[in-house]
């Protein structure tokens, strides 16, 4: 199929990509790398009046790894990101999950902010900014904002944002200290949307017992969800903490749909499965940093 007749807007800065938005109203859609956009116009399943292309807004391809965290403009693509070694270092999480977004092609040309704007519940990045408690920077004809992810998304394909504004980056805080990461999903074929998914955080103390344990799904609710799943190991060493019991208590606390790819108890089950799997991987990363 061919998308529905569109106007297209290429402004150069922007405060004209703010105006021109202003002046379209609620039928504008922002078009960054457009791999998650451009399908959904090709089988009329969105028809906005109007693609605002923020391609040429300069400053907005960059990638600031500190000490704090990482903070990824709207035009980095998911390729630039996956290669950035300084990104990976303070949030591994980032090249991780990168790594799993769809195919190379797509990820040449998709930009990282854009499937995070999306509000894809099946989308590795939404999992990511959600474990690790990170926000988007908003723009606006009033003035610039930071959106917590708690209050950015709502409900697939849906996010709190309305009227004029440009997402113009996400930042990913780092790991506390002693801690470990790791990122898994399945999916029926390599590079299809994940079936399930988890995106891990593990924390240690200075004797390697388990202090904190955090977990977010991928295709699992309606939106990014985030669970803590500490109770089932605080206090155990890493290296003896029952890992699968925490899988157990994740399954307890999640309630997926089931769709033509997977059943809800099929869901469940991988939930249970990929948590153990990822926390053993996290937990010995996080051994490793606390020596």
């Amino acid at each position: 199929m061919k998308p529905a007749p569109f106007r297209y807007a290429d402004p150069g800065t922007l405060d004209e990509a703010l105006a021109v938005l202003s002046g379209e109203g609620e039928g504008a859609k922002v078009l960054a790398g457009g791999q998650s956009l451009l399908p959904l116009l090709s089988m009329r399943l969105a028809a906005p009046t109007t693609l605002v292309d923020i391609n040429r807004l300069p400053g907005l391809d960059t990638v600031e790894a500190t000490g704090d965290g990482v903070r990824v403009g709207a035009l980095v693509r998911h390729a630039f990101l996956l290669h950035d070694d300084a990104a990976a270092r303070v949030q591994p999480l980032l090249a991780r999950a990168t790594a799993n977004v769809a195919h190379a092609a797509i990820r040449n040309r998709g930009t990282t902010v854009g499937s995070i704007a999306h509000a894809d519940p099946s989308g590795e990045m939404t999992a990511v900014l959600a474990v690790t408690d990170g926000s988007v920077s908003v723009a606006t004809p009033s003035g610039t904002s930071d959106v917590s992810w708690r209050d950015l998304f709502v409900g697939p394909l849906e996010t709190s944002l309305h009227g004029p504004a440009v997402v113009t980056s996400a930042f990913f805080p780092a790991p506390p200290s002693r801690s470990g990461t790791a990122f898994a999903e399945v999916a029926r074929r390599k590079g299809d949307y994940a079936v399930c998914g988890a995106a891990v955080v593990v924390t240690v103390d200075e004797n390697r017992r388990v202090t904190a344990v955090r977990a977010a799904y991928l295709s699992v609710g309606l939106v990014p969800e985030v669970h803590d799943l500490t109770d089932a190991v605080v206090g155990k060493p890493v290296d003896s903490a029952d890992w699968a019991a925490a899988g157990a208590l994740a399954r307890t606390l999640v309630d997926p749909d089931g769709d033509l790819h997977a059943s809800a108890d099929y869901r469940r089950l991988l939930v249970g499965a990929l948590t153990e799997r990822t926390l053993i991987a996290a937990a010995a990363e996080a051994a490793g940093r606390s020596l």
